[in-house]
């Protein structure tokens, strides 16, 4: 029987690869058969994950991109496209936050964060759905979310506000491209160990913080790989405007 999560012969596009979970991403699609176009600002990082992809015989491609600089945007699906062929599968990943209270927020903080999780995302998504419609093929859209769009927490507040308006974005997108085979939907990871963060769950605030969870852990990269190649793949081919929490109860059970 044949893998329905595999994606031979697909090219998928990652924002935000350069560490964390869009590094992992792409790791994950090229080992599912993607051909995986990488973007971030760290281009040195991007590189080495070329090289990483390409030594255990996937295909890859690193580009240089700010999202928060929308005139980079075409530029840079362009020259993936030029290099693995057509874009596919969008994982719109690049996200930032900025922690303080609300009556601390600077407005270069509120747009440094706006402009990237949100204004962003919706022009990668555009980039890619426009190139998709013209070539009058069926795509994939995974914009990636977070529990904080359903659940706020304090001193993250534009963090979630933006989260919770990609849902937004997520759903009405899917409305509107679900006439041109294009599925748009999200994934809310919940708290998630990666290189950024593993030294803050060592320290007392961490452990006090894991105590509030419903089960007090925080997750890996990988826990995130099902609902990943679910809506990559064919298996999700019904999916569309769907928001996927993936938080160990994380935003029904916060105390």
């Amino acid at each position: 029987m044949t893998d329905a999560r595999r994606l031979d012969g697909k090219v998928a596009l990652v924002t935000g690869a350069s560490s964390g979970l869009g590094a992992h991403f792409a790791r994950v699609l090229a080992a599912s058969g993607a051909a995986v176009g990488i973007a971030a600002r760290r281009v040195e990082r991007l590189e080495a994950l070329v090289d990483e992809i390409t030594s255990n015989g996937g295909r890859a491609f690193a580009t240089s991109l700010d999202v928060t600089e929308t005139g980079q945007i075409d530029a840079a699906v362009e020259a993936v496209e030029q290099a693995l062929g057509p874009v596919d599968i969008l994982v719109n990943n690049s996200g930032v936050t900025a922690p303080n209270a609300i009556h601390r927020i600077s407005e270069d903080d509120y747009d440094f964060v706006l402009d990237t999780n949100l204004k962003g995302a919706f022009f990668m998504a555009q980039a890619v759905g426009k190139r998709l419609i013209e070539r009058k093929a069926s795509g994939r859209i995974i914009n990636i979310s977070s529990t904080l769009a359903h659940r706020v927490i304090g001193q993250l507040s534009i963090y979630c506000m933006s989260k919770a308006a990609l849902d937004q974005m997520t759903t009405a997108m899917a409305l509107e491209w679900a006439r041109y085979d294009i599925n748009v939907n999200a994934i809310c990871p919940g708290y998630i160990e990666t290189e950024m963060n593993t030294d803050y769950w060592k320290t007392e605030g961490g452990q006090a913080f894991l105590q509030r969870f419903p089960r007090p852990r925080v997750g890996e990269p990988k826990d995130l790989d099902g609902a990943l190649l679910l809506l990559a793949g064919e298996e999700g081919r019904f999916m569309n405007g769907s928001i996927i929490r993936v938080d160990d109860g994380f935003a029904v059970g916060f105390k």
